[in-house]
């Protein structure tokens, strides 16, 4: 893996006495450049009328998008190989959101993973924002609606509530600073997931994995992002039933602190691999 960042226009220091490949840096704007491929993972069932404007907003330098589709019985793969034609198709062996993102992990070939909601409601030009930090020296770069610069078009006041309630507990129980906690756009080098082993199936994931990484001493860095509305279609989070199982996923990661340091250590990630097609 390389993190090596430089000027787009700039040449390396060995540009005069060894020619650079012109595809070894991928441009991302006209200040910056990367090596390391980045991935992403957008978890999808029946959103084949939200996938245009999800990626319509992707760069054109990533390396590969991972689209998990949840037994779709819609036009979710053939939308989504129209307008991606190189798309990774995992068709999803469980349930969950977190079932889809694990299997989707399992199936990138990037050195930088980013998580992406199929709904329309996630803003692709952000990537850019979130692989920056991670070429900066981040380890996990965290989406956030709450930090300065972010917003959110798509909670109602419970919500807002709850997520804050939740966050505040997370916060003071291991020791994050976290503006926001219960959000799906994330970023990370995939080296990540070998320390913060995810096991769990439902949106809770994303608090676990929030959790995980504070536990396993990663470098965080937060990252305002705009959630915008779903554009169609009903959403399947419930905010009791969703927040109950985030609360669950608090209490029980507080109370095995033990296996926490277990997993700061590195623990082999591992997890059941879909069909891709």
């Amino acid at each position: 893996m390389s993190s090596v960042v430089r000027p787009a226009t700039e040449p390396g220091p060995d540009a005069l006495s060894k020619p650079t490949p012109s595809a070894y840096y991928r441009p991302i704007s006209s200040h910056l450049a990367i090596t390391p491929p980045v991935s992403v993972v957008i978890p999808a069932m029946n959103e084949a009328e939200n996938l245009p404007y999800v990626f319509k907003t992707l760069p054109d330098w990533i390396h590969e998008v991972v689209l998990v589709d949840g037994n779709s019985t819609d036009d979710t793969v053939a939308v989504a190989r129209e307008l991606w034609p190189d798309v990774k198709v995992v068709r999803q062996l469980g349930k969950g959101k977190g079932d889809a993102l694990i299997t989707g992990f399992e199936a990138c070939s990037g050195d930088i993973i980013v998580m992406v909601d199929a709904d329309g409601s996630a803003d692709g030009h952000e990537i850019v924002s979130y692989v920056s930090a991670l070429v900066s020296g981040a380890d996990f770069a965290k989406g956030s609606r709450f930090a300065n610069g972010g917003a959110t078009d798509d909670m109602t006041p419970i919500r807002k509530l709850g997520n804050h309630v939740l966050c505040s507990v997370v916060n003071a129980k291991f020791g994050a600073r976290y503006t926001d906690l219960c959000y799906g756009y994330n970023a990370f080098w995939r080296h990540c997931l070998d320390k913060i082993e995810l096991d769990c199936t439902g949106f809770e994931v994303e608090t676990l994995m929030n959790i995980r990484v504070v536990k396993a001493g990663l470098k965080v860095q937060e990252i305002p992002s705009h959630e915008y509305l779903r554009i169609h279609g009903a959403s399947n989070l419930r905010a009791v039933r969703d927040g109950l199982r985030v609360l669950k996923v608090i209490l029980s990661e507080r109370s095995n602190r033990r296996d926490g340091r277990r997993r700061s250590r590195g623990v082999p990630f591992r997890t059941r691999q879909g069909e891709v097609s």
